[in-house]
Order: C-alpha cells, then structure tokens, then sequence
C-alpha cells in the first residue's frame, strides 16, 4: 500500500511538470509575439522579423502566395507597409497555443491592424520551432 501512494504522488509529480513544461513555452511564444507586436508599433520592421528565422527556408504564405527566405519576407513587408502611416497599429488575439513536440509549437489566432487609412483585420497560423534555445517563426500563414 505504502508503494501505491508512492507511485500515485510521483505521477501527480509528473503530469504537473508536464503541465508546467507546456505553460512556459506558451508564455515564451507569446512573449514572442508580443516582442513582435511591440516592434510593429514603434515602426521597426527589422525587429518584427527578428521573431523568424533569419533562413532561406523560411515559409510566409500570405495572399500573393509562398515567399521563401528571411529576406524575401522582409522586403515584402516593406514593400506593403512603407511608413508608420501603412503599419498602423498591431494588436494579436490567440485562439491556440500548442506544443506538437518539445521543439515545434502550432499557434492560431487574429490580427488587427489599427491605422488612419483604414483598420485591417485576418488571422494566421504559425509553425515555431525552438532553434539554439530560441523561439523562432519557421513558417507563417496569414491572411
């Protein structure tokens, strides 16, 4: 009997530390993409895009289709959004946060771009992937 709750409160130990591992890595994607949303709004698109990962391999697929590669990405974004005016303001909603394995989280949720020119709105799914320690945006599916 005495094994038995032994057993019990070593399993209560690890479903709780399960638990724990899958809140910090949402917080830590959601840091993420708050540091993102904060670049956005002070105008600076570089540091927007230091949330992907800085690769030819990265994947944006967005109304104009695929683009491949961090600086493909960015130079779209420039492109579409010239001056604080076009970037407006951004703000995220989460509807999903999960973890598919130790390294890769699926993330869905809404957009709002709040600007003079007209407020803008769609959602996206991102794949992000833990690369050296760090939360990066491997591919980005918005519309």
């Amino acid at each position: 009997m005495k094994y038995a709750y032994i057993l019990f409160f070593l399993s209560i130990c690890l479903v709780s530390a399960s638990a724990f591992a899958q809140t910090k890595t949402q917080q830590a994607v959601i840091a993420l993409l708050e540091k993102q949303s904060a670049a956005w709004n002070a105008g600076d698109l570089e540091g927007f895009m230091d949330g992907y990962w800085r690769s030819d391999s990265l994947l944006f697929l967005g109304k104009s289709g695929p683009t491949y590669g961090w600086v493909a990405t960015l130079a779209n974004y420039q492109k579409g959004y010239p001056d604080t005016v076009a970037m407006g303001k951004l703000r995220f909603e989460f509807l999903k946060i999960e973890p598919i394995e130790k390294n890769h989280v699926f993330v869905v949720g809404k957009w709002f771009l709040s600007r003079r020119i007209g407020h803008l709105q769609g959602a996206f799914s991102l794949l992000l992937r833990k690369i050296r320690g760090q939360w990066v945006i491997v591919a980005d599916h918005s519309s």
